[in-house]
């Protein structure tokens, strides 16, 4: 039975994930680096080798020995303790996105959340909305992922444990329609929040990119003066697939950010720095369990200290 490890930092936000990433990534990245006795070809070749592994992609991680090399001859490293800090530096600057990892605070916000079904999105739009109301705004969701069996209820479950109201249409309505309505209460009540579930799969792309533009179309013409966020959901324990799915969606809609799920058991959370370094794109939340409370903001300084910190906060 693996260890779970809770790590806290400055802001607060804990990384309640079990040892599977962190514990395991930091074992074989201080094996290659610490158990050597000088820096040479043959350790970076090792270390190349853990971040591939690790769901780190190829092209990113060359881009991380690389800079590595420069920075060992430029500020003269001769330590293994000052690699394992340097790569820490090197994995926090690639994926720290300044202020984009903030989901925008002002009002009215329209969010539409993203993602292949299975991912955790309709559990992350609870949870999101949940997150919202603890900090005082009025939020409203809308149910037009009207394709997928019984996701108007289930969406609907969740709004009424957290007492949220959901406009929802008939299974195999148009999505659209729901958007409309969706839109009209929320002027109408002067909510704050409208957070919309989306289709994660028709077809083809092709009728998955109609959808998108027939949605983003109507909240352009019937509420242009709204603040706007796309959040594209994805399954950590999916791996390289998410990558694909952040290309496939990205191709298909603006993404202004990205809630990571189910980081909390055998997750290859290297995924993170794809994502950010390949796409340029910010990861705003992180989902770490089942509970409510269990939507983290991302934090990339804590995410990529976490990686190095010893496995005895328990």
């Amino acid at each position: 039975m693996e260890m779970k490890i809770t790590r806290k930092g400055k802001s607060g936000m804990a990384f309640g994930v079990k040892k599977s990433f962190f514990g395991r990534l930091q074992e074989k990245i201080e094996n290659v680096i610490l158990m050597r006795p000088e820096i040479d070809e043959e350790m970076m070749e090792e270390l190349e080798e853990v971040l591939i592994t690790s769901d780190i992609g190829m092209d990113t991680t060359m881009k991380i020995t690389e800079k590595l090399r420069g920075d060992i001859k430029r500020l003269r490293i001769s330590d293994p303790e000052g690699v394992k800090q340097q790569i820490k530096v090197i994995v926090k600057d690639l994926i720290d996105k300044g202020d984009k990892h903030k989901l925008i605070d002002d009002t009215p916000l329209i969010i539409l959340v993203i993602g292949v079904n299975g991912g955790g999105k309709t559990t992350s739009i609870a949870k999101l909305a949940y997150r919202c109301k603890k900090q005082g705004k009025s939020v409203l969701l809308a149910a037009a992922d009207t394709f997928r069996a019984a996701a108007g209820e289930q969406l609907e479950v969740w709004g009424n444990r957290i007492g949220v109201n959901v406009i929802k249409h008939k299974e195999g309505a148009d999505p659209s329609a729901v958007i409309y309505d969706s839109i009209q209460s929320a002027k109408a009540k002067k909510i704050d929040v409208l957070i919309c579930d989306t289709a994660g799969r028709l077809q083809t792309k092709k009728n998955l990119m109609t959808e998108l533009a027939k949605m983003n179309k109507i909240i352009d013409r019937e509420y242009p003066e709204a603040y706007r966020e796309t959040l594209l959901v994805l399954d950590a324990t999916t791996g390289k697939n998410a990558v694909s799915q952040t290309k496939e969606f990205g191709e298909i809609t603006n993404i202004t950010g990205i809630i990571l799920t189910k980081l909390d058991g055998t997750a290859k959370g290297g995924i993170v720095i794809t994502i950010s370094d390949e796409f340029q794109m910010p990861v705003k939340f992180i989902g770490v369990g089942e509970g409510l409370n269990d939507l983290r903001v991302f934090n990339p300084a804590e995410f990529a200290e976490a990686i190095f910190e010893e496995s005895n906060n328990v």
